[in-house]
């Protein structure tokens, strides 16, 4: 994959955190997956998340990891 390639796939991340934060606010959303409101902030405002933040999403959540990274497949896991 390209640098710019790259690029567009990481500038999409932050939509898809709002899109799995749904209606709930940072803060609610921070809680009910058990991290900190101010990391929810600044990944919805483009910082790269951590690898513990997006495998306690995905857990949590039940958000495919290849949908939030890559925007590809479903974005909920099958149960």
């Amino acid at each position: 994959m390209s640098k710019p390639a790259i690029d567009r796939t990481k500038r999409k991340l932050p939509e898809r955190l709002a899109q799995v934060r749904g209606e709930r606010s940072q803060r609610q959303f921070a809680r009910d997956i058990g991290v900190f409101q101010q990391n929810v902030n600044r990944y919805e405002n483009g910082t790269t998340p951590h690898t513990d933040f997006l495998i306690q999403l995905a857990m949590k959540e039940q958000v495919s990891l290849d949908w939030l990274l890559l925007g590809k497949g479903r974005m909920r896991r099958s149960r």
